[in-house]
């Protein structure tokens, strides 16, 4: 049996016409299936922007809010003195205090834990936003805080967990 060479080439048409509707599709889904993050740091500081470009690159959506205020938001969610880092970020109910690597933060959002949030006290060298060539990664903690006190979440070195 001869196939229709008019069928396929129309068929062939239609599926290519499709394929960019599809892929928005996928990238939009992709983008969808994290929360958006809100990350509020000082607008001079570098690493900050450094940190944002790791956690889009894991799929999160970011809002950047620019303020000289930063210590004032870090009172207000709670965030413990002995935590605070450069940088204050919100999402899913959650702060995100400093250089906490992006699959720390998807496990939290996925393990749903009673806390305030995560915390990488300091900016520990390695860490998403502090990397620094020849220069070897610190080992640090990820920190889960709030009412019932602050425990360890993680361990990382670099942006590896340990």
């Amino acid at each position: 049996m001869k196939s229709n060479p008019t069928i396929n080439r129309r068929a062939l048409l239609v599926g290519l016409a499709a394929t960019p509707i599809a892929m928005s599709a996928v990238a939009a889904a992709a983008t969808e299936s994290q929360p958006k993050l809100v990350v509020t740091k000082d607008p001079n500081c570098g690493c900050c922007g450094a940190w944002v470009d790791h956690v889009r690159a894991a799929g999160f959506p970011v809002e950047v809010v620019e303020s000289p205020e930063v210590n004032r938001l870090k009172v207000r969610l709670g965030v413990p003195q002995s935590l605070a880092s450069c940088h204050t970020a919100e999402v899913g109910g959650y702060v995100i205090e400093g250089h906490v690597p992006a699959d720390a933060i998807k496990r939290l959002l996925a393990e749903k834990p009673h806390a305030k949030g995560l915390a990488v006290p300091g900016m520990p060298v390695g860490s998403p936003g502090m990397e620094v060539d020849g220069v070897e990664n610190d080992t640090y903690d990820v920190v889960l805080f709030g009412a019932e006190g602050q425990r360890t979440f993680a361990r990382y070195r670099g942006t590896r967990q340990v």
